[in-house]
């Protein structure tokens, strides 16, 4: 008869828990707003420059 051997997770299994600091970046609707201006900027230079 074989045994099942239960083995607890690793640690590297499980996702890393965020900062303070994180958290703050993360939620902060200004900062996401810059971002988001900053993205769209990034993606119109990709478009513009292939069709000219």
């Amino acid at each position: 008869m074989t045994k099942n051997i239960v083995r607890a997770y690793y640690d590297e299994a499980y996702p890393p828990v965020p900062t303070k600091s994180v958290k703050f970046w993360r939620s902060n609707k200004i900062w996401q707003l810059f971002r988001f201006f900053v993205l769209n900027l990034k993606i119109m230079r990709i478009i513009v420059g292939g069709h000219s």
